[in-house]
């Protein structure tokens, strides 16, 4: 996503995955692009209302650590977010049986923006150290909802804007230590996390 001071301007304008078959790849976890539950037209407007629904000081873009990506997660899939630029290494707790959803770089803003953003846009991802294809989502109108005080919209309240965007998603991951890097970049802004994914049994949203 871009800088944080770029967003309410681009909310006023108009306003964190190719489709491919999921395939395990051997005893570390699963590599692929696309999880029944979290369906590629409606992804990228829950991403977003999810990203603005918590406040500036455990938002999950704003996170150094990790320790809020738990907040707000719906029940069917688990977001994880990228950052408003520059390299993090986080650590995250995630319940078994989730679908994980995380975009390498992404934009709101007007249909021109995004046209814009994702002539340049570029990402890479590997769970495992195994790589991971991206899903390209062009410009989708969304309706994004944001809590007082967060970081993404700037403003309480539900805009419509357009959203892009390349993205990740993957099935359940087994139990156990999992390494998801990720890296995106558009024009001069770069993003990137190293993430340390710990699936559990009983952990709760």
């Amino acid at each position: 996503m871009p800088p944080r001071s770029a967003i309410p301007l681009l909310l006023v304008l108009g306003l964190l995955a190719g489709c491919g078959a999921a395939r395990e790849s051997g005893p570390s976890g699963i590599v692929s692009t696309k999880p029944a539950a979290a369906a590629a037209t409606s992804i990228q407007g829950r991403w977003w209302t999810w990203a603005a629904s918590e406040g500036e000081n455990t938002n999950p873009v704003t996170d150094a650590t990790g320790e809020f990506c738990d907040r707000n997660q719906p029940e069917d899939v688990w977001f994880l977010a990228g950052t408003f630029g520059g390299t993090l290494r986080r650590t995250c707790r995630i319940p078994v049986g989730r679908p994980v959803v995380v975009p390498l770089v992404n934009l709101t803003g007007t249909d021109v923006q995004c046209k814009e953003f994702m002539a340049t846009a570029k990402g890479k991802a590997t769970l495992d150290g195994k790589a991971v294809t991206p899903e390209r989502l062009e410009e989708e109108n969304v309706v994004v909802t944001g809590a007082a005080g967060n970081p993404v919209t700037g403003e309480e309240g539900t805009s419509t804007s357009y959203a892009c965007g390349l993205w990740v998603r993957l099935p359940a991951l087994k139990l156990g230590r999992h390494t998801l890097l990720i890296r995106g970049s558009s024009g001069d802004f770069h993003t990137g996390v190293d993430y340390t994914l710990i699936v559990e049994t009983g952990q709760q949203a």
